[in-house]
């Protein structure tokens, strides 16, 4: 294959899982990797993306509902406002529409081209190869989260700089998907732009953030669900992606205001980069990474995040957290105006309108527990079952429900988490001891079986409106957890007790199960708290 010809419109370069029953055709090939023609023809055939790493898949997800309101014509509102009857319309018809799809990829298909020697090569700068030094090139290595680069650990395979193995076009297509979205502020390779040379770059627009996603039985239901409607002042025609803008950005004076949902969820990163092919124009050989903008950061403006008010007063998006299960999340996604609790969480937009696409939705919560610079944890990926039926518009009765029952929950885990430390603290006679490790198994104990007793509980809650706070019992959710908490409390605690000094330590801190002694015990039910602190940028 000659060098710059990896188009992403038909080389297969997305992984993707056909629904059960789906047959080859003439025109439907069911192979596992997929372009982006393909992908958007067949979406109603397509069960669901199969990218395995979880930011690599919110990424494209945002790409995809680009593309999806470009060629179902849903970009503005329209001289009518009709945009959510053109979204049921376009559903009605069971797939996007081909004639779209076609006009589209041949209005733009020069700018979908991996590698483009001398063009415009896709979500890249070709600049990069002038402005940047080619002596000190990024490496595969590093633009491959997943590898280890520098003195970074191992996650998945070892590998070396000396001796790096080049990745394949559809391995560095989603890479350089994480790198626009998830890249990590602090020092980058130097590009040189009007005179000046400078070396820093700040974070992603979605680095330690969690989105969350509504999905569908199909892809085609996913990405149709997954659209924000445009504002009212949104014009199509200047909603533009980075692709499909005529000139490239200036790094010293970018668009800071997006246009409407598709720029906005496209055009923030932070981050340049350009891949260098090999002979063969189907592998990585090298690539250069270094900073997109001078100045400010690019406003953080996405519609898939829950949004959380810090100490400060500032909004900031709820972290991902891979010890923290989905459905602690859920009332802050089915709720316009969640409980206060300590952050005050503001509902993700895309969840004000996803139910009309279907009832029967689910959410997939995808993330990456990092911090702020180069420290990377572990990927998110989690999914509940279909809950949008009991969004707030749709069930404005039941609804309140599901954050008593998740606050419940939540109320017993802190309850036992303090408990045993407080135990330990107790039985080592140190009050400053932490008791991390006690906290951490009770944790491991509870928070499982406390996701199971939330999904049982959840899914009796009456949803044809006639029964008050859909049938949920607060007595009964009370001691449901309480057990859970009390179980977890006993397993963790019992191996001190067979001495009085660790039996007297245990049973005194037992009463944080119920709240504490009567002067500082708890309520029932959590209210608001002392705000939460910001995560660090």
């Amino acid at each position: 294959m000659p060098t710059g010809t990896f188009d992403l419109i038909d080389q297969p370069c997305v992984p993707v899982r056909w629904k059960p029953g789906s047959t080859a055709s003439a025109t439907a090939s069911l192979r596992d990797l997929v372009g982006l023609r393909e992908l958007l023809l067949h979406s109603h055939d397509i069960e669901s993306l199969a990218v395995a790493d979880a930011p690599a898949h919110a990424a494209l997800l945002r790409i995809l509902y680009a593309l999806t309101a470009r060629v179902a014509d849903l970009t503005e509102q329209g001289s009518d406002g009709d945009w959510d009857e053109r979204r049921l319309d376009v559903l009605d018809t069971g797939r996007l529409s081909p004639d779209g799809i076609t006009a589209y990829f041949e209005e733009f298909r020069d700018r979908f081209f991996l590698f483009g020697p001398g063009g415009r090569p896709w979500m890249q700068d070709p600049r990069l190869a002038e402005q940047c030094d080619a002596s000190n090139t990024a490496g595969v290595n590093k633009l491959i989260v997943t590898r280890p680069s520098g003195n970074n650990h191992s996650w998945f395979r070892h590998d070396t700089d000396t001796a790096p193995e080049p990745p394949t076009a559809s391995e560095a297509f989603l890479s350089l998907l994480v790198w626009h979205y998830y890249g990590p502020s602090g020092r980058c390779s130097s590009r040189e732009v009007n005179g000046v040379k400078t070396a820093s770059a700040t974070a992603g627009p979605l680095r330690t953030a969690l989105s969350y996603h509504p999905e569908g039985t199909s892809l085609f239901e996913t990405l149709l669900a997954g659209l924000v409607p445009p504002e009212d002042t949104v014009n199509g025609a200047e909603d533009l992606c980075p692709w499909e803008r005529d000139d490239l950005p200036d790094p010293d004076h970018p668009v800071r205001e997006s246009r409407g949902p598709r720029s906005r969820h496209t055009g923030r990163s932070q981050h340049a980069l350009l891949l260098l092919p090999d002979e063969d124009g189907t592998h990585v050989r090298d690539a250069f990474i270094t900073w997109a903008y001078r100045g400010e950061r690019m406003p953080r403006e996405d519609d898939y995040l829950i949004w959380q008010t810090s100490q400060q007063g500032n909004r900031y998006p709820r972290p991902a957290d891979a010890g923290r299960a989905l459905w602690r999340d859920l009332d802050a996604l089915l709720l316009q105006h969640p409980p206060a609790g300590s952050a005050y969480p503001q509902q993700p937009r895309v969840f004000r309108s996803a139910v009309e696409v279907s009832e029967d939705l689910r959410v997939r919560a995808l993330g990456f527990d990092q911090e702020g610079q180069a420290k990377d944890t572990q990927f998110v990926d989690a999914s509940t079952p279909a809950v949008l039926g009991y969004a707030e518009d749709n069930d404005p009765r039941t609804v309140p429900a599901v954050g008593r029952l998740r606050q419940f929950g939540e109320l017993y885990g802190r309850r036992l988490d303090r408990a045993v430390k407080r135990a330990w603290a107790a039985y080592v006679r140190d009050a400053k001891a932490d008791g991390a490790a006690w906290g951490a198994e009770a944790g491991a104990r509870y928070w499982p079986r406390a996701e199971a007793e939330f999904w049982a509980r959840f899914r009796l809650l009456d949803r044809t409106g006639e029964v008050a706070d859909g049938g949920f019992d607060p007595a009964a959710t009370r001691r449901a957890f309480l057990r859970l908490a009390e179980e977890a409390y006993d397993t963790v605690t019992r191996p001190v007790t067979r001495t009085l000094r660790g039996a007297k330590a245990v049973s005194e801190a037992r009463i944080d199960l119920y709240g504490g002694t009567p002067k500082n015990r708890a309520p029932s039910v959590p209210g608001p708290r002392t705000k939460a602190k910001e995560p660090s940028a």
